[in-house]
């Protein structure tokens, strides 16, 4: 539909032309390099250039540029929950946010293993900026989030938004995949934004808000990695934040940020999918209360979800000086990590080292509040 040409990705008509395109530019032949090293840049050509649609694409590039990364830079991928979801049902993917690309990428590729399908992900337009970023994003199934602009801008282009996520899961038979906030989470702190529910919640118009939520089949999803392969990336912002000054992206930032995530070493990964969420359907029910009750779910299940490694339990010990949670890791995980520690952070920087092991720190602290407050 014309209405959102500004935000979609491609259409599979579209996709030969951008592939065409994509084979001459710089990047795109050294990421297509990395995905088929044995092949020369002839037959890259060929098998890219055979690609008629985005699932093409996605299942004979992207998967295998995935599963090389994975195979590189991990100890593996597991995944739990994906096996209670319906293979002929979209559903609405709210995960929380740890890699600009790689988060997305590793759900899709779990999706296609359990023969789920794919989804549309959004992506902010800060991100999409250069020319081939932006067409890969399109021949990926990536959609634009606009930022900035004035109140009302921003409110028609929410509402824009909200109607093309309910257009793709109802009309198109596409699940999608939104973040629980804005941009990634910096500090270890998987926290669900009302601003972004508030959003999905706008092409409910005039029906309820509760029942429209539970009609998009909403899914919380929780992606947890043993290292953050942008952990130091992320200190200098947080530093800002305590410090109360305003933080400056570098120019590239993003882009080596998409660069350090993909190519850093993350050791094991794992991602929960929960079963769709259940909301009160009350028609005279607020809708700021709908989305605070759904806030709170997202929040419990995607942190309850949230695999804890011993970089988690380490960082939590160190930062608190005790031994409290040593039985879950060992010498070597402990000599492992304050190694990585002592590379990355000035450890004579208490702010910087408090910040670096509160990143990792935090998910143990979460798990604890949601027990106290289970128990109470």
């Amino acid at each position: 539909m014309a209405i959102y040409d500004d935000i979609r990705f491609f259409n599979d008509e579209e996709v030969s032309i951008a592939l065409q395109s994509a084979v001459r530019h710089p990047m795109i032949k050294t990421l297509f390099k990395y995905t088929f090293p044995d092949k020369s840049e002839e037959e890259i050509k060929e098998i890219v250039l055979s690609c008629n649609s985005i699932n093409d694409f996605q299942r004979d590039v992207i998967s295998v540029t995935v599963e090389r990364i994975l195979d590189e830079t991990s100890a593996g991928l597991t995944t739990s929950g994906f096996e209670d979801l319906d293979s002929a049902q979209t559903y609405l993917y709210i995960s929380n946010h740890r890699d600009i690309v790689l988060d997305t990428c590793l759900i899709n590729l779990t999706l296609f293993k359990h023969d789920l399908i794919r989804t549309a992900s959004a992506i902010g337009d800060n991100l999409v900026q250069r020319p081939f970023v932006n067409a890969l994003s399109k021949l990926t199934r990536n959609f634009i989030v606009k930022r900035g602009g004035t109140p009302r801008e921003t409110l028609m282009s929410s509402k824009t938004l909200s109607e093309y996520i309910e257009y793709l899961l109802k009309e198109q038979d596409r699940s999608v995949w939104i973040a629980q906030r804005q941009g990634r989470t910096k500090d270890g702190n998987d926290v669900t934004e009302q601003g972004v529910l508030k959003m999905i919640a706008l092409a409910a118009g005039k029906r309820s808000v509760g029942e429209y939520l539970n009609s998009l089949k909403i899914v919380p999803v929780s992606i947890s990695y043993e290292y953050d392969p942008t952990d130091i990336l992320k200190v200098p912002e947080l530093l800002a934040k305590k410090a109360q000054t305003e933080y400056i992206k570098s120019e590239n930032e993003d882009f080596n940020s998409i660069l350090k995530g993909a190519l850093g070493q993350k050791k094991h990964i794992h991602i929960t999918a929960s079963k769709p969420l259940s909301l009160d359907e009350c028609s005279d029910e607020a809708t700021n209360h709908v989305l605070q009750q759904l806030v709170t779910q997202l929040n419990a299940i995607i942190q309850r979800n949230y695999k804890l490694w011993p970089t988690n339990y380490i960082a939590y010990d160190l930062l608190h000086e005790t031994r409290e949670y040593e039985k879950f890791y060992s010498k070597k995980d402990q000599a492992q990590f304050e190694r990585r520690l002592r590379l990355r952070v000035d450890i004579k920087d208490p702010e910087a080292l408090k910040s670096f092991l509160s990143m990792y720190a935090r998910p143990v602290i979460n798990k604890e509040q949601l027990e106290l407050a289970y128990e109470a």
